[in-house]
């Protein structure tokens, strides 16, 4: 079977390889999980054959995510919102502003977290047997504990690349030996074995729960009943938290490999050619920074007014540079302070910290908040709602040079590299429940 020619999408400094097959209305960006190749991907019959599928009514868009495949290799793990900057250069690439995407497993995860921070560019969100997340947690004991996915980590890197069946999913792989070394290579020419462990490691911390209210696209979840490998209860909380998601459970099939088959793709381009088009929202997943300069009222005494707000103006060009610096929007001044948004917490932390360390040069100590959430988009580019309501009261927490986190970004920045120390539970004021607090680590 002929494979389509592969491309490079610059993403950074990296390059992500991609490939568009088929010339469809509809755009469909596969989004795909922890591993992936997309040139061995089509010696797979039933996977080839169910890709050409989706190409006879979308023109199809398979990339492989970093650190996989035949993108560049990455050091460690990346958090979410950078591999959300693959996506969005793979659609550049292709000229692609609106597609729908399609993804399964714990691929769900960033597939759900672009549809929530980039509303407008996501048609439509199509979810196979969704994961949002993999390890055991209050409010979702169906999950394996951490024990139990550390022994299956263990046994699928001692088996890695060898097409044994002795391993993790072999129920919906089927019985076929030839498929199992083909799917041995698959998985030697996706990723090395200790690249492996870092992804899984990196995906086994992935929690994208409290995103999946702020999803205003089209949602489609499917499940195979009787599905071997994952509890129905991780699809349905996901269709069940997703606004107005749709949930179909397809018949179970013993000659598709997980379920890819005629069905299934009849399934996703009934949901995808009849969808309504996304709604322009004035709502939009970011995460929030505010910052304020501790003892301002002291300084400001005395300094007098013409030093302070000298003073002050050099701050701001710092906030400025280092919002701007990561990717960020400054919403507007505090007079002492800023609030600032940005589509990922990681660059969040990043910008927080950054201007943190250079105002001391200043002789002034900064404190910082952080929350992830769903932001409303206020008149002359202002934001409000709760997430925002959140992150000021978190920021009133911080002692000086101290830069505090919600549980939420916690959650969100698997494999950025932040280190994060517990501040343990905090009431926080005309916010309902204690909130769970972490400090940036300096």
């Amino acid at each position: 079977m002929d494979v389509p020619q592969t491309r490079y999408a610059r993403s950074g400094d990296l390059r992500i390889a991609y490939q568009v097959v088929g010339e469809g209305p509809v755009d469909i960006v596969l989004v795909p999980a922890f591993l992936s190749n997309i040139e061995i991907a089509w010696e797979m019959p039933g996977v080839a054959a169910f890709l050409h599928r989706l190409a006879a009514f979308a023109r199809l868009i398979v990339f492989d995510r970093r650190g996989t495949g035949m993108s560049d290799g990455v050091a460690g793990a990346s958090p979410l919102e950078e591999q959300m900057d693959d996506v969005r250069a793979v659609m550049s690439a292709v000229r692609s502003s609106q597609p729908a995407l399609l993804s399964a497993a714990e691929g769900c995860g960033l597939a759900a977290m672009f549809a929530a921070s980039h509303p407008a560019a996501a048609r439509a969100l199509v979810m196979l047997s969704p994961l949002a997340r993999l390890v055991r947690a209050p409010g979702y004991g169906w999950a394996p504990t951490r024990e139990q996915r550390a022994a299956m980590m263990e046994r699928v890197i001692e088996r890695w690349g060898t097409g044994s069946t002795d391993q993790p999913w072999a129920m919906s792989a089927g019985a076929d030996p030839a498929f199992w070394q083909l799917l041995g290579r698959y998985q030697r020419l996706s990723m090395n074995p200790a690249a492996a462990a870092a992804g899984l490691a990196a995906v086994g911390e992935m929690d994208v729960r409290e995103l999946l209210p702020t999803i205003q696209c089209p949602a489609l979840v499917v499940r195979r009943a009787d599905d071997p490998d994952f509890d129905e209860r991780h699809s349905r909380y996901v269709a069940e938290h997703i606004p107005g998601a749709a949930y179909v459970e397809l018949q179970p099939v013993d000659s598709a490999w997980l379920g890819l088959d005629d069905e299934l793709a009849d399934e996703i381009q009934q949901f995808l050619t009849g969808a309504r088009p996304p709604v322009v929202s004035d709502r939009v997943l970011a995460t929030v920074l505010f910052t304020d300069i501790a003892g301002s009222t002291m300084q400001a005494a005395e300094l007098g007014d013409r030093r302070w707000r000298v003073l002050l103006e050099r701050h701001d060009r710092v906030v400025r540079e280092e919002v701007d610096r990561q990717r960020g929007r400054l919403v507007k001044s505090l007079g002492d302070g800023a609030l600032a948004v940005f589509d990922g917490p990681s660059r969040a932390i990043s910008s927080a910290t950054a201007i943190r360390d250079r105002v001391r040069d200043l002789g002034l100590e900064i404190r910082a908040g952080l929350h992830t959430g769903e932001c409303e988009l206020l008149p002359d580019d202002d934001v409000g709602g709760l997430a925002v309501h959140i992150g000021a009261r978190i920021s009133s927490l911080a002692g000086p040079s101290e830069v505090l986190v919600s549980s939420t970004v916690h959650d969100l920045i698997v494999g950025s590299g932040h280190a994060l120390a517990d501040r343990g539970h905090h009431d926080l004021k005309g916010v309902p429940g204690p909130w769970r607090i972490y400090a940036v680590a300096t």
